[in-house]
């Protein structure tokens, strides 16, 4: 039978890249057992990581795909999901954050909250996921978890609180002081595995103290017994851990704990504090939207004997076919059990169920409800739902933010040809934010991600996993195209060719749309035209948006208003007004004095504090705009928007300024308006290109 749901956790392990989570990661595997001998990232044994089981993940040191695990620890299952922290696979840890009870967010003791840990931060509270902290690499020099604690309180608004305290710092960082029981623990033996409690240190008695009053004083809060207990001097170890765990779950206290993964320091308390703190799957409500009943919400049951719920947020195409991740929201599965996929209405029967550890499988015969399991040979999209036959329910769906960079990929032969097409069918289905389609005026394939680094790895991928070689053109930049003046219209489509014609007459107006992409709203009145027919206007002009006539990118930010019409009792028709809202919009599009928008991007550079003159230089040289910087000792940090058409190749430029030091990242932050003087070079480019294809 499943493990009881009481003794279950769901975990995601996220946070800013290299803050240390594969490391993190890998001692727990080590300490329950699942596997029996640590490899580093970039180890020098040339093993790497057990969850880095991509070639491409283990020569770079980076993680690409989540990869999920489970252990036991203290007689609870742990089903665990190690995430990405490079802003280019950001859907790996949307995708995760939906179907995780809750979360360790690891922080570097030196760079503390950074510009991805905000960006994670931000995910967690989208799916409403209670989490504690883990301040890592305390033996670096320059660490200081108190400084971390603070900037997780003001910078990102949360109710932080250490539950331990280091003994040193840097090179000196032995062990640590638990606040709760106020021993101290020092991990002993070749890997950490051995802790030795003894009293606290004498010259940290008095901090100790002090910090344990600051830890009750916020935990109590969350307790009426725990707050009597406190006033009346006799708080138990207990009524602590009930408390924070209440705090915990109601998402109203981030428990902070320290230590160092990389030296195996602290990680076992950390296992601990997963099982005292974080929910259990029963604990956190999940609801989906009923489809029979208009979309009303439903509360979901943890009952194993009620009809089964799943999600499938992830896929994996492997040599033996297609991998499914699904997490079980209600009800139970077994072996041959009989689903739904909600969606599509198709039917599939549960072959093989397996529980995954990286990139190996162990098959099982059941899972219960809060599982996180696979399936194989299932055919579905990312974000599915399966339920049993009898219901109809769909789980909300996972955030996929927009690519904003695109490159032109053609295969050097016809076998590539081949290869390169199935290799671009599995990563669209695997990955949301990857994207793929033929130009059809340069009959060119184009792929679209979320950055340089996000298509230079599947670039990779198809090379290697298919053996399909490609040219790369330039990457090009998602541009935009938006009116910025209200402008009217008039527009009458008439064509006869005897017989029926087509006859459409559209009276209204365009406007700028302050946020949002595009806005119809329909102004008609007394039927000047018919209602069948209003929509077509809405699907013509959504149709001609697609393409701008400034540089061909689609055009944004419209907000159209129709006012009046005509219409013929034979000669109208719905392609007639689609045709005319197409004409409309193509009259008056230039009259709207359209700009061109491009793509700017939240850029945070982090190195030494002696690079800094030449990383403002390197960011004024990109047109961008400096937001704060912090200068803190040795190390600081510039945050900056930067348009995202001069960002290629900057961490070449950084690497050779810093001697390699600094380090960078960016995400999408909002479309801005070209400067005029790249705005004509656009549409000369665009000109030229459109001269070049009518001449082959």
């Amino acid at each position: 039978m499943s493990t009881d749901i009481a003794r279950m956790r769901n975990i995601g392990i996220s946070a800013h890249i290299d803050s240390g989570k594969t490391t993190l990661t890998e001692r727990i595997l080590f300490y329950c057992k699942k596997i029996h001998k640590i490899h580093e990232v970039k180890g020098k044994d040339g093993v790497g990581a057990t969850m880095d089981s991509m070639d491409l993940e283990r020569e770079r040191g980076i993680t690409i795909t989540s990869a999920t695990t489970n252990v036991e620890w203290a007689d609870h299952s742990i089903n665990i999901i190690d995430t990405p922290g490079h802003v280019d696979f950001t859907i790996e840890v949307e995708r995760s954050l939906r179907v995780l009870d809750s979360a360790i967010l690891v922080l570097c003791s030196v760079g503390g909250v950074q510009s991805q840990t905000i960006t994670v931060d931000r995910q967690l509270r989208r799916y409403n996921v209670p989490f504690i902290a883990f301040i890592n690499k305390l033996d670096r020099v320059g660490a200081n978890p108190f400084k971390v604690r603070e900037q997780i309180a003001d910078k990102l608004g949360h109710n932080a609180v250490l539950m331990q305290i280091p003994i040193g710092l840097e090179s000196a960082f032995r062990g640590l002081v638990d606040l709760v029981t106020m021993k101290a623990l020092y991990f002993d033996g070749p890997e950490g595995e051995d802790i030795r409690v003894e009293a606290i240190p004498a010259e940290l008695a008095a901090e100790a103290a002090e910090k344990r009053e600051e830890m009750l004083d916020a935990v109590s809060m969350h307790s009426d017994d725990l707050m009597e207990a406190v006033l009346e001097g006799r708080p138990t170890e207990e009524l602590v851990r009930a408390a924070v765990r209440r705090g915990v779950v109601t998402r109203k206290l981030v428990p902070v704990f320290v230590g160092s993964a990389y030296r195996n320091k602290g990680i076992q308390p950390l296992l601990d504090a997963v099982v005292h703190y974080l929910p259990n799957p029963s604990e956190v409500e999940n609801r989906a939207i009923d489809l029979d009943r208009e979309g009303a919400e439903r509360v979901l049951t943890d009952d194993a004997s009620a009809k089964t719920v799943a999600l499938a947020f992830k896929l994996e195409d492997g040599s033996y076919g297609q991998l499914t991740y699904i997490r079980i929201y209600q009800g139970s599965l077994r072996k041959g059990d009989e689903l739904v996929n909600t969606r599509s209405g198709q039917k599939i029967k549960v072959g093989r169920l397996v529980r995954m550890h990286a990139d190996t499988m162990a098959e099982i015969q059941e899972a219960g409800s809060g599982d996180i399991v696979a399936l194989f040979g299932v055919e579905c999209a990312s974000g599915d739902t399966f339920c049993s036959p009898g219901l109809n329910l769909a789980m909300t769906a996972i955030y996929v933010p927009e690519p904003v960079i695109s490159l032109a990929i053609e295969p050097v032969d016809k076998n590539a040809s081949d290869r390169m097409a199935k290799a671009l069918n599995r990563f669209t289905k695997e990955d949301p934010t990857f994207r793929t389609h033929v130009d059809p005026e340069s009959n060119e394939t184009i792929i679209q991600g979320m950055g340089e680094l996000h298509l230079d790895v599947y670039v990779e991928r198809m090379k290697r996993e298919y053996r399909a070689e490609v040219k790369t053109g330039m990457p090009q930049v998602a541009y935009r195209e938006a009116i910025s003046q209200k402008v009217d219209f008039d527009y009458t489509h008439k064509k006869q060719t005897g017989g029926s014609g087509q006859y459409a007459r559209i009276i209204g107006r365009l406007e700028p749309l302050g946020k949002g992409t595009y806005e119809f709203s329909n102004e008609v009145r007394g039927g000047r035209i018919p209602r069948e027919f209003i929509p077509s206007c809405d699907k013509g002009f959504k149709a001609v948006m697609k393409k701008g006539q400034l540089i061909g990118f689609p055009v944004t930010g419209v907000r159209v208003v129709l006012t009046d019409g005509q219409y013929h009792p034979v000669d109208s028709s719905d392609i007639a007004f689609q045709t005319a809202a197409q004409g409309a919009f193509r009259q008056v599009y230039a009259m709207a004095k359209p700009q061109i928008l491009e793509p700017i991007m939240k850029v945070s550079v982090e190195g030494p504090t002696e690079f800094a003159g030449n990383v403002f230089a390197t960011i004024s040289q990109r047109r961008g705009t400096i937001v704060s910087s912090v200068e803190d000792g040795t190390f600081s940090r510039v945050d900056a928007e930067v348009p995202l058409s001069e960002m290629f190749g900057y961490s070449m430029v950084l690497r050779s300024l810093t001697q390699g030091k600094a380090e960078f990242t960016m995400e999408f932050l909002k479309y801005g308006r070209v400067p005029p003087h790249i705005a004509e070079l656009l549409m000369e480019q665009h000109l030229e290109k459109k001269k070049k294809e009518s001449q082959k």
